[in-house]
Order: C-alpha cells, then sequence, then structure tokens
C-alpha cells in the first residue's frame, strides 16, 4: 500500500466524496452525511458533493469551500430521474435510475478532478474516499488517476446486485426493476476492472458485494455495513419487558419486495384472535392493495395504517413496540432493522440479504428464504411461538440494544473506517478483518469461530476496540 504524510494533528487528511450527503433526507443521502459527520471527530476532512445538498449542509454548520465543495450536474441528472419516474412510477426503477444516471455522476468526477487535482497532486490530501454512489455498478475514474499520483483510493461501502430471490418469480416485475435482468452488463465497463484494479481498499457492506466481486480483488475487500445508527436521534430504551398482547410494527416503503402483505397474511389469525396488534408504518404504490388485503383476510379493523412518519420521530414511535416484523425478500442494507435493535424492538426478518447479516441468533429471528407460501408459514410459525413464550423477547430486547450500540452506531463505524484509512496508507501490515456476521454480544461462540469458515474472515485480532 502506499504511505503518505498525514497532517501536523497526526490525523489522516481525506477528500470524502458523497454525491449523496443530505442531513435532512433520508436512505442513502443520510448514509452519506451520517458516515462523513462521524469520520469528522477521527480525520480532517474536506466534502465533495452535489450543488443540491448545500443547503441543508449549510443548515447543519458547514461552510463552502472551507468544509465542502458542491458541484452542479442537474441539467444531466434531473432529466433521467424524470423519464424513469414516467416509465417506472414513484419507489421504482432505481436499477434504471443508476445506470440514465451515470453521465452524470461521471460529470461530477471530472468536475472535482478539475478542481481538486493540483491539490491532491501537491500532497495536501492523504486519500481519497468514495462513499456514496453506493452502487456497485457506478463506476470511477479517479481511482486510476489518484493512483497515478500516489494518493490512495477508497472505496465504499459498495452495496447492490442481491440477486432476486427464484422464490418470487415476478418479483422483478413487480417492482418496476427490468433493467437489472442487465445489470452485470457493468461489468464489461473498463472503468469497471480500473476502479477495483486502482482503489487501495473496498468496503464491501455485504456478503452477495463480495460475491459479485471477481475473486482476484478479494484481498483489497474489508467488510462494513452501510447502514449504521445515529446514537442522538435513537437514545438506548428503557428495560422491557413481555406485553400480554404482542405489538409489532412493519416499517418500511409499501412495495412488492418489501412482504408487509405476507406479514399481514402470516399474522391474520393471530389478529383474529386478540393476540397481537399490528401497525403498518409507510407508504407506497402498494398501500391501496395492502389495505385491500386486510379486509379480504378478516382484519381490516385489526391492523392500523399509520403511514409516513419524519425520520427524526421514528425512534419515538418504535418505543412502543416489541416486534419488527420486515420480511423483505430483496433487501441490500436493512437500516430500519438496525433503528429498530437500537431501540430494543426484535426484528423478525427474512434469512437473505442484508437484514440476515445484522440480525444474530440472540437478538432476532430469520425465516428461511424460500417461495411466498413458505415465507409465510415461517413467518407465522414464529409469530405463535412468540405468542405461546412472549417472555423470550426480554433478553433478546436487550442484547439487540446493546448489538446496535456496540457495533452499528456512527461512531462504532468511523473507526471501522480509519482502521481502513490505516491500511491504505501503509501503517497496517495487513486488512483489517471486522467479520460477517458480527458475533453477538453474549455469544454465539468467540470471534474466531463465529468467522472460522467466512470468506471476509482473515486474521482476528483479540483486541477488538475498533468495534
Amino acid at each position: 500500500m502506499n504511505k503518505t504524510s498525514q497532517g501536523s494533528s497526526g490525523r489522516p487528511r481525506v477528500l470524502v466524496i458523497a454525491d449523496q450527503c443530505n442531513p435532512e433526507w433520508e436512505s442513502v443521502p443520510l448514509v452519506g452525511w451520517s458516515h462523513f459527520h462521524a469520520l469528522r471527530e477521527l480525520a480532517d476532512l474536506h466534502l465533495v458533493t452535489r450543488s443540491w445538498n448545500q443547503p441543508a449542509l449549510e443548515r447543519a454548520g458547514l461552510a463552502p469551500s472551507i468544509d465542502f465543495t458542491a458541484f452542479d450536474t442537474s441539467a444531466l441528472f434531473h432529466p433521467m430521474e424524470t423519464l424513469v419516474r414516467l416509465v417506472s412510477g414513484p419507489n421504482k426503477g432505481f436499477a434504471m435510475l443508476t445506470a440514465l444516471s451515470l453521465p452524470s455522476y461521471l460529470l461530477f468526477e471530472y468536475l472535482l478532478w478539475r478542481h481538486f487535482r493540483t491539490d491532491l497532486k501537491a500532497g495536501r490530501f492523504d486519500l481519497v474516499h468514495r462513499i456514496t454512489p453506493l452502487s456497485p455498478a457506478v463506476p470511477s475514474l479517479l481511482a486510476a488517476r489518484c493512483q497515478r499520483i500516489g494518493v490512495p483510493f477508497v472505496l465504499g461501502p459498495l452495496n447492490g446486485g442481491l440477486p432476486w430471490p427464484p422464490g418470487f418469480p415476478n418479483l422483478q416485475r413487480q417492482d418496476g426493476e427490468l433493467l437489472s435482468r442487465f445489470r452485470n452488463a457493468y461489468r464489461l465497463m473498463p472503468a469497471y476492472r480500473a476502479t477495483r484494479r486502482y482503489a487501495a481498499a473496498i468496503m464491501v457492506g455485504g456478503r452477495h458485494v463480495l460475491n459479485d466481486m471477481p475473486e482476484k480483488w478479494h484481498n483489497k475487500c474489508v467488510y462494513v455495513p452501510e447502514n449504521g445508527i445515529d446514537l442522538g436521534r435513537f437514545p438506548r430504551p428503557k428495560m422491557r419487558s413481555a406485553s400480554k398482547v404482542l405489538r409489532v410494527a412493519y416499517l418500511g416503503r409499501l412495495v412488492p419486495a418489501k412482504g408487509a402483505d405476507m406479514l399481514i397474511e402470516a399474522a391474520a389469525p393471530l389478529l383474529s384472535a386478540g393476540q397481537m396488534t399490528l401497525d403498518i408504518i409507510g407508504d407506497g404504490p402498494e398501500r391501496a392493495r395492502v389495505e385491500a388485503l386486510t379486509k379480504n383476510c378478516g382484519v381490516g379493523d385489526k391492523v392500523r395504517f399509520v403511514g409516513l412518519i419524519p425520520h427524526p420521530r421514528v425512534a419515538a414511535h418504535l418505543s412502543q413496540y416489541d416486534l419488527l416484523g420486515f420480511p423483505s425478500v430483496h433487501e441490500f442494507g436493512g437500516a430500519v432493522v438496525l433503528e429498530a435493535m437500537a431501540m430494543g424492538v426484535v426484528p423478525l426478518v427474512v434469512d437473505y440479504g442484508g437484514p440476515s447479516e445484522l440480525v444474530s441468533p440472540s437478538t432476532g429471528f430469520a425465516v428461511p428464504l424460500g417461495t411466498r407460501t413458505e415465507v409465510v408459514a415461517g413467518t407465522r410459525a414464529i409469530l405463535e411461538q412468540i405468542v405461546a413464550a412472549p417472555e423470550m423477547l426480554s433478553p433478546m430486547s436487550a442484547h439487540a440494544a446493546d448489538r446496535a450500540r456496540r457495533l452499528f452506531s456512527w461512531p462504532a463505524k468511523a473507526r471501522q473506517t480509519l482502521e481502513v484509512y490505516r491500511w491504505a496508507l501503509g501503517q497496517l501490515p495487513s486488512p483489517p478483518r471486522f467479520g460477517l456476521p458480527f458475533p453477538d454480544v453474549e455469544g454465539v461462540g468467540t470471534a474466531a469461530e463465529v468467522l472460522k469458515n467466512n470468506p471476509l474472515c482473515g486474521h482476528i485480532e483479540s483486541n477488538d476496540a475498533v468495534l
């Protein structure tokens, strides 16, 4: 790895690329902001982002030119965004939007290089870190340029490209993601190979990202999940006791892949018997269909549709529930799962994709992936198990809250990222390995035992202070 000098403070000087970085939005823009904001405690950063984020960044106290630089690429991006919404509808077509917005992103990188190349060549930054875009399908022309001038380029955490589950053959069409059938074509672009070849380190946000990457680049991959917990928004919850009636919430967009309909179908007998309550928090194109399903299942008066709630109020809402029902079958990250865990709400997820890598045996439940019928049956079986023995949730709730804070808070993730920086700068002899999955708070074995046969497992340090 390249070795470069650091600033007089001893903190790495990092040019952070986060084209989506906004403290007032949700999803990827909030990930970009949270990652950047946490890293500012450990490194000297200058953010490069898009102009539409500037007002929110200024309201958050950042100064243009001093703390961040914003470039305007809206003339290329917004027409493509409008086209995708017309073709796919709201909250759909993300693969198409990624593909059509690629020229806009390459323009963004061009403007960035033209503006900062003198500073980079003069050694005013120790490394460059691209946090967003998160998609592995978006290449970077900067990786090769940085390599030529001796500035390490860190990429990620990358997340995306989770295969559509075979047990749900129509899901891809229902979610308006037909273009994703041709997703692997991005590997044919020369920039795809150059991005990975010249990156000093690649942070991957899930097992599927590693599996999707040619093995020759696995030696520069480090597992760092995409999402994290804002401890300011998600305070430590009070100790929970078992409820006589199981209180369950679904939180997320109402789209086919998220599985709100499967949760309702699975819960219908328990709802009818008065053994549980269910609130649906969120909105989306499937809302009318999901509401109709509750009536068809005879539980129209048993399910409450809360609608959208602002992200700053999510913690207060979650604190009312015992269980998060989230049977999504195509989920890259799973931020809502971490948020529920942080509030001591035990998650029930499908054993596939991002959520299954966040939930452990002592902190939640994972339904085996199968057909729709099998997922519904597996979800119902777990709900019945909990209703029969609700006291099982109390220790799981405590473990979930501890796990979320210890491993997935943004300060913890910033420390993990700092270790990646140290390796990219030549200060560590081998890449840091944080493990996949992370060990439980009270454990299902030692870290070495949990990670023994894992493809991301390298050496296991006895000191896990970075976690």
